[in-house]
């Protein structure tokens, strides 16, 4: 009937611990892309909204 005894310190750790990997995970999304790579998708976005603009139609 009794509960295990837990270390509050351990777990706010843990937590902190969970939180910090999340934001490495989410940073190395954002920053982690060669520079090479992110030239050419900006410059794929660049194009196909050129091609966009190119093809509205104005009335």
């Amino acid at each position: 009937m009794s509960a295990d005894i837990v270390n509050l310190r351990g777990v706010r750790k843990g937590k902190m611990r969970a939180e910090k990997d999340a934001r490495a995970i989410e940073n190395r999304t954002k920053f982690g892309t060669p520079q090479r790579v992110s030239k050419l998708s900006a410059a794929l976005r660049e194009k196909e909204q050129q091609d966009l603009e190119g093809k509205k139609r104005e009335d």
